[in-house]
């Protein structure tokens, strides 16, 4: 589960540069390069030892990934800087980097704690001041996607307001990285009598799509009761995969901001209650998988 913020410079196998992350992906279908995340941080990090290729390749085609697909996937992660590669015979093994376990640890901290508590808010907004030209789209698609994930709302081009006034840093890392800081401009401030608070957050933050996608995972894991390990690991794989979505997608605005009835708390619950249900006998599956196609690898000679 990628943690860092989106963008940054390539990487190699060997975790010296940092790994490059996309949040494009955490809001797109499902997609074995996302999927693999998923199971990097939910499985693999915990374990903290090597995967096989043929392993981590089984495990993918339990979600319906082609072959071709998960090895294209484990490859360019790998290029990316969050998994270094070690050939043992005929054999391949993946682990993480250092960059990409402390990265994923991040990530993980960061999707587990999501919606785990609400701090009060005193009215204070910080706004950011960041322009980009027109013309150059790809940066400010970058602006966009490493913003959003930090939890700012864009209520008119170039200005970016938050209800967590201790993100300045965050959003002044974002934007060095991304060569905006001379020129931007940051403050804090509370809602004026011109216009209203309500308006401009609607404004900001499309709430409504947020609170669908909140109701849909309501109903697919309300009900869900995996008899199996083998059912218990594809639920767990499930509920992260989904539940990683939402630090992208919801700013966590305090409850004054938030429309009547607002089941981001409802949703949260769900998820945490399930995870440490299926936490143990889903990693308990995994490492049977694991240690099953190791086994058959020993046998075989497969990758």
């Amino acid at each position: 589960m990628a943690g860092a913020a989106a963008g940054g410079s390539g990487g190699t196998a060997t975790g010296r540069t940092r790994p490059v992350v996309s949040r494009r992906r955490e809001i797109g279908e499902v997609s074995a390069r996302s999927l693999l995340m998923t199971m990097l941080g939910e499985y693999v990090l915990p374990q903290g030892r090597p995967v096989w290729t043929s392993a981590l390749v089984d495990a993918l085609a339990r979600f319906g990934v082609e072959e071709k697909s998960a090895r294209q996937s484990l490859a360019r992660t790998g290029a990316e800087g969050w998994l270094a590669s070690e050939r043992v015979g005929r054999r391949v093994r993946w682990a993480l980097t250092p960059t990409g376990r402390r990265l994923l640890t991040e990530g993980a901290q960061r999707i587990y704690d999501f919606g785990s508590g609400e701090a009060a808010w005193d009215g204070t907004w910080l706004v950011v001041l960041a322009s980009v030209p027109e013309a150059k789209r790809d940066l400010r698609h970058r602006v966009r996607t490493r913003l959003t994930w930090a939890g700012f709302g864009s209520p008119e081009p170039g200005v970016w307001i938050t209800p967590h006034a201790d993100r300045e840093a965050e959003a002044l890392g974002v934007l060095k990285e991304l060569g905006l800081a001379d020129g931007a401009m940051s403050f804090t401030a509370s809602y004026g009598a011109v216009g209203s608070e309500a308006a401009m957050v609607a404004r900001a933050w499309d709430l409504s799509e947020v609170e669908k996608r909140y109701e849909a995972f309501i109903d697919e894991f309300t009900g869900l009761r995996p008899a199996d390990g083998d059912a218990v690991l594809h639920a767990q794989t499930k509920l992260v995969h989904e539940w990683r979505r939402f630090p992208f997608l919801d700013p966590r605005l305090p409850p004054k901001l938030l429309p009547p009835g607002w089941n981001g708390a409802r949703a949260a619950a769900l998820f945490h209650s399930r995870h440490a249900e299926w936490s143990p006998a889903a990693l308990a599956r995994w490492t049977d998988l694991t240690r099953d196609q190791r086994d058959q690898d020993d046998r075989g000679g497969g990758s």
